[in-house]
């Protein structure tokens, strides 16, 4: 938020009017969440395309200002290209990753031309921005390393992106997904454009709000859920403030900022948050009056919930990706990290390849035990009990790693639970029987 105050600030002094310090403020965040900063080779790669993400983003967005269906071709284009991207690697996905935030505001803060800067000074101005936001994201990290604020470099877990197997999902779900973006996104601007010309903007942000981070269809259709109520919550808030505190300059630039520090903080305890804040932060933007405020939340609801209508119907019909299917790799991709960890030929033990593998299964923890709740009368297998069996083997199973001694009969319920990925019902068992080996041995050796 530092980085995003005072680049906002540069901004405003080289051009006074928003659309720069807006943009200031959301490739702040996008840079500091892609970390591409953390390194040398990570900060050349930001320089070259955050200026080309900035720029896009204004192309992009006279396109919409003036011809509609051209920069609806282009946005769609952008955002699922992004996705695409995430196949070639962490670097590149990274690097995608700063173009989603840039594109998403656009659509609540319409290309307005400028009025106060020449029209050349118009065309470099993103790129300065940018360099910016480069240059105090990279200080105020480095600052925070060193006055341990941050973990070093080596040490952040969230850059230690769990290892990777060969996919065999065909095409690829990175491939999926793109195509499941485009089209939820073409069918949003399709239906904001000929239904609802006025206001067709929060249509197309909900529909890419849902599809977005897909980790299989039920974990769409669950946090669809958790997107629609926090930005539901959020268009609430700013209205309901605008309604009874009006329209004050200050107040309103202050609050923001405090919905996109709220929401940033907020984010790891669920995605709901980030959905209200980073809403309630567009729609003040937007601003509302009077009369016209409480007009506009029944219509802003309206659009959120097509939005987020057509982003699942996207995830669900659309080359869909299986929520079990997905599961039982992320599993089968624990367990061998737990069977190399505890080979005997393996020189070195280190757990941090398994705990990365079990922290991608926990990711989707949430929607499973939602869908457990929702069916436990229906006697039917609950792959949320997988994932909880798996978890009470994480804590053991490390223990082991890090001690000398051979696993002993561990070695022998890994593979049977290891085969059992093959037939759903078999998986439940043999990872029970996993857990009380790893058990047995950690109270034999407590005594």
């Amino acid at each position: 938020m530092l980085a995003a105050l005072i680049t906002m600030l540069c901004a405003l002094m080289i051009d006074p009017e928003p659309g720069p310090a807006i943009l200031a403020v959301v490739l702040c965040i996008s840079l500091s969440r892609s970390q591409l900063d953390r390194d040398v080779r990570g900060r050349l790669e930001a320089a070259i395309t955050l200026p080309a993400v900035s720029v896009a983003a204004l192309g992009v967005a006279l396109l919409l200002y003036r011809a509609p269906w051209l920069g609806a071709i282009a946005f769609v284009g952008a955002i699922s290209l992004s996705i695409w991207l995430r196949r070639f690697g962490p670097l590149v996905r990274r690097a995608g990753s700063l173009i989603a935030l840039p594109f998403a505001v656009i659509l609540t803060t319409p290309y307005v031309p400028t009025t106060r800067i020449s029209h050349a000074m118009a065309l470099v101005l993103p790129v300065v921005v940018a360099l910016l936001a480069l240059f105090w994201v990279t200080a105020f990290h480095l600052l925070g390393r060193r006055l341990n604020w941050l973990p070093p470099v080596g040490t952040s877990k969230e850059v230690a992106a769990a290892p990777r197997t060969p996919s065999t999902m065909r095409p690829m779900a990175s491939t999926r997904m793109a195509v499941q973006m485009a089209i939820a996104l073409s069918a949003s601007f399709i239906v904001g454009y000929v239904f609802f010309a006025e206001r067709w903007a929060w249509i197309v942000l909900t529909a890419f709000i849902v599809g977005s981070g897909n980790q299989g269809r039920l974990d769409v259709a669950y946090k669809s859920v958790l997107r629609v109520a926090g930005a539901g919550a959020g268009t609430l808030a700013a209205i309901t403030f605008t309604i009874h505190a009006g329209s004050h300059d200050a107040t309103v630039v202050a609050l923001i900022l405090i919905s996109v520090f709220l929401g940033l903080w907020l984010r790891p305890l669920g995605y709901a948050w980030w959905a209200l804040f980073v809403t309630l932060a567009l729609a003040l933007l937007q601003g509302f009056e009077g009369e016209r405020a409480q007009h506009m939340l029944a219509l802003r609801l309206e659009e959120i919930v097509i939005g987020a209508v057509i982003g699942v119907a996207a995830a669900w019909f659309v080359l869909p990706v299986r929520s079990t299917g997905m599961l039982r790799r992320r599993i089968a991709d624990a367990l061998a990290m737990l069977a190399d960890a505890l080979d005997p030929t393996t020189p070195a033990r280190d757990a941090e390849d398994f705990v990365s593998a079990l922290a991608r299964v926990n990711s989707v923890a949430p929607a499973f035990r939602a869908s457990r709740l929702l069916t436990r009368r229906l006697h039917v297998a609950q792959p949320a009990d997988w994932i909880d069996t798996l978890s009470e083997c994480g804590a053991p199973a490390v223990a082991l790693i890090h001690r000398s001694e051979k696993p002993g009969n561990v070695r022998k319920a890994l593979g049977a639970a290891r085969q059992s990925m093959r037939d759903p019902t078999l998986i439940q068992p043999t990872l029970e029987k996993l857990r009380d080996s790893l058990s047995e041995t950690k109270t034999d050796q407590s005594r």
